[in-house]
């Protein structure tokens, strides 16, 4: 394994670091592309200031011929203006899955959100890989992250000769304090949190770290597949909040909007509602018999460590 090499887009991300560090521990030799700069990597982790949408990006492919590749440079509503994620999103999947075609990448792991399945009142409690991702009808703001996800799934078939796998990964919480929970969460301790009346969906969360070990036991093995990645069992939404510091609020739906403006520095869309209504939650039986992976930190373990984090 040590004279394996993989590229890492998106690597100046929360994740994209975490992921570089524990791979270097691992003995991968790690490359990374980002238009964010990293200003001290770690030694050993070589990053280049890239858009995986252009030549540069390619050039990184073809000089450096990685045998395994992970593709995080996606964005969400709160990091760029619609049209905009619609350029990173898609077509820097596209550019992701054609750079690796090109240039012998042997595995390619592409980190989604299971968020991609929806949420809505009449959708089954546990979602499976077999369960189409309906969100960009249900809050049209993750139509490019659905769309993104289709193309690396479609990857399985346009490029057999490559062992592909589309991780839906649960939310993530961790020392980056970033990400769409960790922003619905605020950064401090006892911050109010909106909720909508009469409603406490389910929420599934992982730690980061977990997060990472499950890219790792992806690219351990030649996997192919889509798969669902979770942690511990979902709790409801006002015992995540409490538990991680912070002060449930239930205010009325039509005043929902107008409160969350007032409590939260990146206020969820309106039409993200049904994500505080009805739960996303996923089977990730497939990926642990796959992969043999395990989840480190309970509910109460990780929750209390994002508690700390906020201090």
């Amino acid at each position: 394994m040590s004279a394996l090499k993989v590229l890492i887009t998106g690597v100046g991300g929360g994740l994209g670091r975490l992921l570089a560090q524990r791979l270097l521990q691992e003995g991968w030799a790690v490359v990374g592309i980002d238009s964010r700069d990293w200003p001290d990597p770690p030694p050993g982790v070589q990053v280049l200031s890239a858009d995986i949408r252009k030549r540069a990006a390619e050039d990184v492919f073809r000089l450096h011929r990685p045998t395994a590749a992970v593709h995080l440079a996606t964005v969400t509503h709160l990091e760029a203006r619609p049209e905009e994620r619609y350029r990173i999103n898609l077509g820097g999947t596209q550019a992701f899955f054609e750079h690796c075609h090109a240039y012998g990448v042997q595995r390619a792991v592409f980190v989604g959100r299971h968020t991609i399945y929806g949420a809505a009142p009449d959708a089954p409690l546990y979602r499976t890989e077999d369960e189409p991702p309906l969100a960009a009808a249900t809050y049209p703001s993750l139509a490019d992250l659905v769309g993104a996800d289709l193309f690396a799934a479609s990857a399985l078939w346009r490029y057999p000769e490559i062992h592909t796998s589309v991780l839906r990964v649960a939310y993530t919480l961790g020392p980056t304090m970033r990400g769409t929970l960790a922003s619905y969460l605020g950064g401090r301790l006892g911050q109010r949190v909106p909720m909508i009346m009469g409603f406490d969906p389910l929420f599934q969360v992982m730690h980061e770290y977990d997060a990472v070990d499950a890219i790792l036991a992806a690219l351990a093995r030649p996997l192919r597949g889509i798969f669902n990645v979770a942690g511990p069992d979902p709790l409801p939404l006002s015992a995540l909040c409490r538990e991680a510091g912070r002060v449930p609020v239930s205010v009325p739906q039509l005043l929902y909007t107008s409160a969350a403006r007032r409590l939260l520095r990146d206020p969820l869309p309106s039409s993200a509602l049904n994500h505080l209504k009805y739960p996303v939650v996923i089977n990730d039986a497939a990926f642990r018999a796959a992969t043999g992976f395990t989840h480190r930190l309970s509910e109460q373990q990780l929750l209390s460590a994002f508690y700390a984090y906020s201090k």
